[in-house]
């Protein structure tokens, strides 16, 4: 028997390759003579390269770039052949900041930008760009500055990359790396919010990157200054494109500057990795998340991986930390069973503390009631 294990991270207690590997041991404790194949999956978001790089084993490319605050930092991305996975948390993430540093107006996505034209130089023709994790609001400018534009205020002096000047751009010097002309770029992200408004990347995310509610409603009115000029000047009309708002603008930024094609998280990590391949491979498939509720059934790992198994009808069962769907819920979806590392006799504390071993456990139980049904 072939069995295929596809599990997100089980956030604050497993990494997404951890949780493959105990539920590779629960398999196996039931079925010692099954072949088992192990695709740690991530949604997109940041530290989706560290879940992948195990399949794709693509090079490391370090170097320093400018951060979100223009100190410079350390960054990585992936390089593999003529194709580049960037992950922007990298280099403009949230968590490369302290809580009371974090400031979305003065934040740049400039050092993302950077590590862009370094896979440009060493001859990246196709670019993932992971755009989850943000520390900005800039709709890209920093990506775009370096590129090689440059952003002027009605007295034509300069303006700083950054969310605050959005509002007072008044043209657009410079041009763009001949490069980008050549090289495919994939924008993915599963957030689908407009550019600006009450939905829009100020409205809704700025908040938790330190913006006061002054700053949010002038990062709204400069996203939307920036989008009219370059419908005016450019002739592209991106505001309500789905993906517009992620990551600050930069989901904008990117389909603006570098003709981005918007691509949902888990699809395409699922792609990248031949995921149908494997399944097609295997008699049954194991998926799994930390939390299990109605927010995994909006595009998460795990509902990705449950419309694959529909798809080429293999049975399919998950683990999770916590479930918080009610049994009706579960058994509207094309699941076998469903098994929760937290339960009546498990206390939240011990199944964060012992989430390996009890997700060993968890994962006997539902290999034995999969292979029931």
């Amino acid at each position: 028997m072939k069995i295929l294990i596809a599990t997100d991270k089980f956030k604050g207690s497993l990494t997404a390759l951890e949780a493959c590997n105990a539920v590779k041991e629960g398999i196996l404790k039931v079925i010692p003579s099954a072949q088992v194949d192990m695709l740690p999956l991530a949604d997109g978001g940041d530290g989706t390269l560290e879940t992948i790089e195990s399949k794709l084993h693509f090079k490391r490319i370090y170097l320093d770039v400018t951060g979100p605050l223009f100190r410079k930092v350390g960054a990585w991305y992936g390089l593999q052949d003529d194709t580049a996975y960037i992950e922007m948390a990298s280099a403009s993430g949230l968590l490369l900041l302290r809580e009371e540093e974090q400031h979305a107006p003065s934040a740049t996505t400039l050092g993302t930008g950077e590590m862009i034209v370094d896979a440009l130089h060493r001859g990246a023709r196709k670019i993932y760009l992971f755009v989850g994790g943000s520390a900005t609001n800039d709709c890209g400018l920093g990506v775009a500055q370096a590129l090689g534009y440059r952003f002027f205020d009605k007295n034509s002096n300069e303006l700083s990359p950054v969310g605050a000047s959005l509002e007072k751009i008044v043209s657009i010097g410079g041009k763009a790396n001949p490069d980008v002309a050549n090289t495919e770029f994939v924008l993915v992200t599963d957030v689908e919010n407009p550019l600006y408004g009450t939905n829009g990347a100020a409205h809704v995310f700025a908040r938790q990157k330190g913006a006061n509610p002054e700053e949010i409603e002038m990062l709204d009115r400069g996203l939307r200054h920036f989008s009219e000029l370059i419908k005016q000047e450019w002739k592209f009309d991106v505001a309500n494109i789905p993906g517009a708002g992620a990551a600050g603008g930069l989901g904008a930024g990117a389909m603006i500057f570098l003709k981005a094609k918007p691509r949902k998280g888990i699809t395409t990590i699922m792609e990248i990795l031949h995921f149908d391949k494997l399944l097609q491979e295997a008699d049954m498939l194991i998926s799994g998340e930390g939390k299990f509720d109605q927010q995994t059934l909006e595009g998460k790992v795990v509902k990705g991986t449950m419309e694959r198994a529909l798809q080429f009808k293999k049975p399919f069962g998950v683990v999770c930390g916590i479930c918080e769907l009610k049994s009706d819920e579960i058994n509207e979806l094309p699941v076998v069973a469903v098994e929760a590392i937290k339960n009546e006799e498990t206390s939240f504390e011990d199944a964060m503390q012992h989430a390996y071993a009890l997700l060993v456990t968890r994962t006997e139980q539902l290999v034995g009631k999969m292979l029931k049904s």
